[in-house]
């Protein structure tokens, strides 16, 4: 699978994946914190123990890098919004204490690019909470790249459940249909998990 689809021109394969958010959701707001740091969180678990989610190309090479932060486009007060690098941490008031401190960052800057280096051990995501979408597409910037890309739509109610989707997009190179499915499995139950 490396072989052949590590030198395509656009190697990504995109699917949209319906999540049950309801118990994270109803969790977030009777402890009163944020839902979007619960489900990132909920997220970032499941890349973490996704093998072929952890995996990238570097000279040609697959490199698992063991662990694998979060770069979320992050909004400021004013709509505009900044690349940010969240470092994951198991622990979810580390997380949401590191998530926290680059929101800041973020509110006090024009900035587009995160403080950090460009880092590739990481994924990028994009949280549209006003969209209920199908589908959804990356831009290719034409660098060969194999980060996985994550948005995250509209939570919406649907008869007793909320429901949020998930777009994925991943290197073919590195993750297929049956890695995709692994993580949303993951990241289901972790979304279930009363904290």
């Amino acid at each position: 699978m490396f072989k052949h689809f590590k030198d395509f021109a656009d190697p990504y394969f995109s699917l949209t994946i319906p999540l049950d958010v309801t118990i994270a959701y109803q969790n977030a707001k009777k402890h009163n914190y944020s839902f979007f740091a619960r489900y990132l969180h909920d997220c970032m678990k499941a890349v973490n123990k996704i093998e072929n989610f952890r995996y990238r190309i570097i000279d040609d090479k697959i490199i698992d890098f063991g662990k694998i932060h979060t770069s979320p486009t992050l909004m400021r007060p004013d709509k505009t919004f900044g690349f940010s690098f969240v470092r994951y941490d198991e622990n979810f008031d580390v997380f949401v204490k590191n998530l926290n401190e680059e929101q800041e960052r973020i509110n006090n800057s024009s900035e587009l690019y995160p403080a950090e280096e460009y880092r590739v051990d990481c994924i990028h995501c994009s949280a549209m909470p006003w969209l209920n979408f199908s589908g959804h597409k990356e831009p290719v910037s034409g660098q060969k790249d194999s980060i996985p890309k994550l948005a995250f739509g509209k939570a919406e109610q649907n008869e007793d459940k909320m429901i949020m989707k998930v777009a994925i997009n991943a290197n073919h190179a590195l993750v297929d249909g049956y890695h995709v499915s692994l993580f949303a499995e993951e990241f289901q139950n972790n979304l279930n998990h009363k904290q």
